[in-house]
């Protein structure tokens, strides 16, 4: 659905698969905007979509913004279409996984959602590609990604089947061989799981990367040696350093990581099987995001 003579043009990306099934996204889209001046058109997208589809909608729309309207895995997609462009991307919060948007501060309440999507401001971030996939947020290798792998796997989503994907994989994961340089120092150590922490936290809230920026000119890569979720709560809640026996963090602009026998992994929450090579380097300013106008520096 299209509004013509319009102040300002919005494309939303809508994943029907997303939100309360009993309340239609585009239909609250459309709701949100009935009374407005601002000009929306909604692409639903299609059990099997490919990327090239999005981008023909893109092109067609002729939008001055672009809104992602789902997880991260819907941002990623829009990303992907949009990557190295000047056209805002904005973020409705609307999927099993929202770890962008709450990286952003955009918040899960859709009407509010959809007011910072036409009025927020835009800022340039940076993305990383790993092994040839945009990461918009975090991918790892190890233990997260054997978690993602379980919860990917139960019938029901929400904090309780996250809860017993953890718990398996706390107790059925074991650590891997990792290998990496950093500047002049060889890294070869055990390790629980390695991050590619484009951003801060995942979307738990969870934050992993604490010294991560999205605005600048580096990535981190986050060793942590042992399963340490007692040293990660004492980081983030005293903002105490890390100890450097059981966490590592390095800052890189590339990296390549090799693992004795193939390890598991993800990116932005995607599952992608199992491997023993990580080669990523930043993508330096090659999205713009919609944030809300107190968010000035993610």
């Amino acid at each position: 659905m299209t509004y013509k003579n319009s102040k300002l043009r919005l494309l939303f990306i809508v994943n029907q698969g997303s939100g309360n099934k009993d309340n239609s996204l585009s239909e609250q889209i459309i709701n949100h905007f009935s009374q407005s001046e601002i000009g929306i058109e909604i692409f639903e997208l299609p059990r099997s979509c490919k990327t090239d589809d999005v981008k023909k909608a893109i092109e067609k729309s002729n939008a001055d913004r672009v809104i992602a309207v789902g997880g991260d895995g819907t941002l990623k997609l829009v990303a992907e279409c949009l990557l190295d462009s000047d056209t805002p991307i904005g973020i409705i919060p609307a999927g099993s996984a929202n770890g962008m948007a709450k990286e952003l501060g955009i918040p899960v309440d859709i009407e509010e959602a959809l007011d910072i999507a036409a009025s927020g401001i835009t800022k340039k971030i940076h993305a990383t590609l790993v092994n040839g996939q945009l990461c918009v947020h975090l991918s790892d290798i190890g233990f997260n990604a054997y978690l993602v792998k379980k919860f990917d796997e139960l019938p029901s989503r929400g904090m309780w089947t996250y809860a017993k994907s953890a718990w398996h994989a706390f107790w059925n994961h074991k650590k891997m061989m990792v290998q990496f340089k950093v500047d002049n120092r060889q890294i070869k150590t055990e390790a629980a799981m390695v991050v590619i922490a484009n951003a801060t936290k995942y979307g738990t809230g969870f934050q992993i990367n604490p010294n991560g920026r999205l605005d600048d000119d580096v990535f981190e890569i986050i060793l942590i040696k042992e399963y340490a979720v007692m040293e990660i709560l004492k980081i983030w809640l005293s903002k105490a350093p890390w100890n450097p026996k059981k966490i590592e963090s390095f800052q890189v602009t590339d990296v390549t990581i090799s693992t004795k026998q193939k390890a598991h992994f993800q990116v932005d929450g995607e599952y992608l099987g199992k491997i023993n090579k990580i080669e990523a380097k930043i993508l330096p300013s090659c999205l713009t995001v919609v944030v809300p106008e107190s968010n000035s520096a993610p």
